[in-house]
């Protein structure tokens, strides 16, 4: 059973951010997942939303007097440069998980390079997911440019690319090909429009495997025995998400799946311990 820490460990501490990371690395995961967005000047920037949300950032200021754009949080990534991202609070602590997440005030937005810069000291895989939805028409660029930073870190053989918008799998195919390439659906995403054009009531594993996913994860609530079963018989490893309570992290483990993606991975860790 394979661990993966989501957004770092956000039920513990802040997501996408460096210090989390770090402190999540000290639990022990085999699989950091994160997200990347891509700012309006071309840097890939580490935030689960298309705009900076306000449960997970703070505006502290703008980059410089009288700026037009400010405030930031609420604005799409994609219309805000490096230097207006990097001004925000990303340690503050989540309504969400306010009993258990500790805040790490002054934490940056990260840019996926500085991810990168801890994680290629520590043994442990990316999953790295691609922020785009099917009214993008910039999928290459944005996927290319995460790939160039991985690449940069001697990461790519230890990284593997998932989106929601399967059209990133075509474009992971050809630029790692030898890569895991991660379908992620949930039941708002069963739709040819998010699924590179696949037809979903022709059975959803055999649309993952037809637009190019190794791997198949769906919202915990979309997994069976049958489902597990039948992506292992097309090759497919399944990642369940998102999986923070004890009791259904074991029933998942039972139905066979190969990873779980957590919250809080000292929870699963904890479980898994037990069943072996």
């Amino acid at each position: 059973m394979e661990i993966q820490g989501h957004r770092g460990a956000r039920g513990l501490w802040p997501e996408n951010t460096v210090e989390g990371f770090a402190r999540t690395l000290e639990i022990g995961v085999d699989v950091l997942e994160l997200d990347v967005g891509l700012t309006a000047d071309g840097v890939p920037v580490l935030h689960h939303d298309q705009a900076l949300r306000g449960d997970t950032v703070r505006d502290r200021g703008p980059c410089r007097p009288q700026d037009p754009m400010y405030p930031y949080v609420g604005r799409p990534i994609r219309e805000l440069t490096l230097a207006q991202v990097k001004t925000v609070d990303a340690g503050v602590r989540h309504p969400r998980f306010a009993e258990t997440q500790t805040p790490l005030p002054g934490a940056e937005v990260p840019t996926l390079a500085e991810a990168c810069e801890l994680l290629a000291q520590h043994d442990v895989r990316l999953a790295v997911e691609i922020k785009t939805d099917p009214s993008w028409p910039e999928v290459e660029t944005i996927t290319a440019a995460a790939v160039k930073v991985l690449d940069a870190y001697g990461l790519t053989e230890r990284s593997r690319l998932l989106a929601f918008d399967w059209r990133v799998l075509g474009v992971a195919r050809g630029l790692l090909p030898g890569g895991e390439r991660v379908a992620l659906v949930e039941p708002d995403t069963l739709d040819a429009s998010w699924m590179a054009g696949q037809d979903p009531a022709g059975g959803l594993v055999a649309a993952a495997a037809a637009a190019g996913a190794t791997m198949l994860s769906p919202k915990r609530v979309m997994v069976t025995p049958e489902l597990v079963a039948a992506a292992h018989d097309r090759g497919l490893a399944v990642v369940v998400w998102t999986v923070n309570e004890p009791v259904e992290m074991a029933r998942y483990v039972a139905f066979g799946a190969d990873a779980i993606v957590t919250d809080y991975p000292d929870r699963l860790r904890d479980v898994v311990g037990r069943r072996s």
